[in-house]
């Protein structure tokens, strides 16, 4: 069946976040604090790795630097559009608007709107989201989407251990997201070549590096104005094409 593996995913972090709200009542502050720290190195690592794929590369036994102006270009062209779209403050605003219908109370859940967009944004950025949802709709095999679900699932479960119910929402992203590939996967299935989406997947990794910084130090990068930095890479693959 075609659509199980995103269905699959949103349910396993409906599973962990939930787990995680249950934890969250009986875990003080100070435990909470210290979580939250731990998982921001873990997700700075988790981009850090991904990041150090796109950018060196073993050739002759040399360790070689790449794509060193794709990703300043990227970085530089996509943080320009996001500050001029202001992609944060529309993302957090959806988070205040989901606060608001849900009637959270601000001093129970402070979390609320950072759980949700911090998730949604590591939730959605990757590799395995993008190819796994292709598979998804070519061929029906839901297994890599699983296995993203069962990743995104323990993440859930720390994230909404302290930064609460915001997490739960980031379902509505990730369907989206991964629904729009997997529906239209046989249109855009010939357009991804293998250097597009390590590309999309080594500019996803910094964007998953900053939002791991963010989560120790405070809110000092706006990565959701970086998003549009992804859409770089497509850009210059046309050209490539061309050229």
């Amino acid at each position: 069946m075609i659509g199980l593996g995103t269905l699959g995913n949103i349910a396993l972090i409906l599973i962990g976040s939930t787990i995680g709200m249950i934890i969250k009542g009986g875990l003080k502050k100070r435990f909470q604090d210290t979580i939250i720290s731990a998982l921001g190195l873990a997700v700075m690592f988790i981009g850090i790795s991904g990041a150090l794929e796109g950018l060196l590369v073993v050739n002759d036994g040399k360790i070689i630097s790449t794509n060193i102006m794709l990703m300043i270009v990227s970085l530089a062209v996509g943080g320009f559009i996001g500050e001029a779209i202001n992609v944060e403050a529309k993302l957090d605003s959806i988070g205040e608007w989901l606060k608001s219908k849900l009637k959270v109370n601000k001093e129970k859940d402070k979390g609320f709107v950072e759980g949700f967009v911090n998730s949604s944004l590591l939730f959605c950025v990757g590799a395995m989201a993008i190819i796994g949802s292709l598979r998804d709709g070519l061929s029906a095999d839901p297994y890599l989407l699983l296995a993203k679900g069962v990743i995104d699932g323990v993440v859930a479960i720390f994230f909404a251990s302290t930064l609460g119910i915001g997490v739960f929402f980031s379902v509505i992203p990730v369907g989206v997201y991964q629904g729009l590939i997997t529906l239209t996967a046989g249109f855009v299935e010939p357009y991804l070549s293998e250097r597009l989406i390590s590309n999309l997947s080594f500019i996803g990794s910094i964007l998953i590096f900053a939002i791991g910084i963010n989560m120790i130090i405070g809110k000092k990068i706006k990565t959701g104005n970086l998003l549009p930095a992804i859409l770089v890479p497509i850009v210059y693959e046309i050209i490539m094409h061309f050229i």
